[in-house]
């Protein structure tokens, strides 16, 4: 099994590039491989520097590989069609500039959808028009990234936007070719959902190019649930865990990966609230030596 652990700027509470709660890029890189890690994501674009006469030098003052980037824009949002188109080129580009391959979209949290993160049944659905526009949207991304970069497209479902549960990602699936668009699946959004993961890789291990390692409280899940928690409250209440301490079952995960010779980067992404959780470099170490404990490299 050839699989190399990385890890992401959010693990570090940096979800938005703007954000004044932001740690320093520097600090991170400095924290990643203080932590042990071989590779890091680009974060939200414009949180790393994109001149890559920048960053290149700095990530290998670190040894740091660049595994990957996102572009997590409202997907959803026909009006904001100027910026996913401004996230996927600035990010492809900075992919290219350093040699990285995974280039994730993601729908961005929508507001009709966030206040029912976790609960299927009362979530809001696009109409048929409204859905297939949408995944017009998706393609055309994905085609952009593979004709103007070289790069294929993974989608990846989160919760409290529009592709987070297990019977849309699956329509969207059939919707779109699998040589246009393959799947970065994250372990924590997929139990936030309410799927089981394992079971979601197995149907779909041939089109899974890239894993996220997140995991998910079952009982803060549950209380979140119950009291009909949105998403950005339970994130604040510590829905996202270390990966030993959630319900995530990263044992028959690493099987699977193994029985199926996947090989490449699975990647961290642990969100966490800055304000919530403050020692974000010791979580990555509790998590990186989890995995050790369990047989991965």
């Amino acid at each position: 099994m050839s699989i190399k652990i990385g890890n992401a700027p959010c693990s570090w509470g940096v979800e938005f590039a703007n954000d004044a709660r932001n740690p320093t890029w520097q600090s991170v890189l400095s924290d990643c491989a203080k932590a042990g890690y071989s590779g890091i994501e680009l974060g939200p674009v414009g949180f790393m520097p994109e001149d890559p006469d920048v960053l290149g030098p700095a990530l290998a003052e670190h040894s740091l590989e660049l595994i990957g980037g996102v572009v997590f824009r409202p997907f959803h949002d026909p009006d904001a069609w100027d910026d996913v188109l401004d996230g996927t080129h600035r990010t492809c580009a900075a992919l290219n500039a350093h040699g990285a391959k995974h280039l994730v979209l993601i729908d961005s949290i929508a507001p009709a959808r966030a206040p029912t993160a976790g609960r299927p049944d009362e979530a809001v659905q696009m109409d048929d028009s409204q859905w297939n526009a949408y995944v017009e949207r998706i393609k055309t991304i994905a085609t952009i990234s593979r004709d103007e970069y070289g790069l294929v497209s993974e989608i990846h479902p989160h919760a409290g936007g529009f592709m987070d549960f297990e019977p849309e990602v699956e329509k969207l699936l059939d919707a779109v070719d699998e040589d246009l668009l393959k799947i970065c699946i994250d372990t924590g959004h997929c139990t936030y959902a309410g799927f089981d993961p394992v079971a979601f890789m197995q149907r779909h291990r041939s089109r899974i190019t890239y894993v996220h390692f997140k995991s998910t409280d079952a009982a803060v899940k549950a209380a979140a649930i119950k009291n009909r928690t949105g998403f950005y409250d339970a994130c604040g209440q510590g829905i996202f865990c270390n990966l030993d301490q959630g319900e995530v079952d990263f044992p028959a995960v690493r099987q699977l990966l193994l029985d199926t010779d996947f090989s490449g980067w699975c990647t961290i992404e642990q969100d966490c609230d800055p304000t919530l959780d403050p020692d974000p470099l010791r979580d990555a170490i509790v998590n990186r030596e989890y995995l050790q404990s369990i047989g991965f490299s």
